[in-house]
């Protein structure tokens, strides 16, 4: 049985992927992350939380701060963060616009890169700069 808590996908099998679909897993990954360091900072009632998670995972805020991140970038992690920000969305939400959503997609698809890698802690480094001062209310 496999298990996709601890999946870690060979080089040549996660390139076989979509930035899409990378994105697509990023995105579960991020939003899993935030969920976690929210209700970890004590932001643990229900309509609360929810504005407090949608607040930080809408494409804005990915793509403000993805910004942090971008200096600390191994020339890999730079090239999939450049493949995902390359990649052709179809769609982009009216709360947002392609250059934003562009680079929120790219932070999904460099967290589902990661995670396909098994990479966990780099995927925590990232996501601690990220959320360094962040609020919680």
């Amino acid at each position: 049985m496999t298990d996709y808590f601890n999946v870690t996908v060979d080089d040549d099998a996660i390139c076989a992927i979509s930035s899409i679909g990378l994105a697509h897993l990023g995105d579960a990954v991020y939003e899993l992350l935030v969920r976690t360091w929210l209700c970890v900072h004590g932001k643990a009632t229900g309509k609360g939380l929810h504005r407090a998670t949608i607040a930080l995972v809408c494409a804005a805020k990915q793509a403000e701060l993805s910004e942090r991140l971008l200096p600390l970038l191994s020339e890999a992690e730079q090239d999939v963060f450049r493949r995902g920000r390359n990649a052709n969305v179809h769609t982009v939400p009216h709360s947002s616009d392609l250059a934003t959503y562009r680079k929120a997609t790219a932070l999904e698809a460099l967290f589902g890169w990661l995670y396909l890698r098994g990479e966990k802690d780099r995927i925590n480094e990232l996501f601690a700069v990220m959320m360094e001062g962040q609020d919680v209310t």
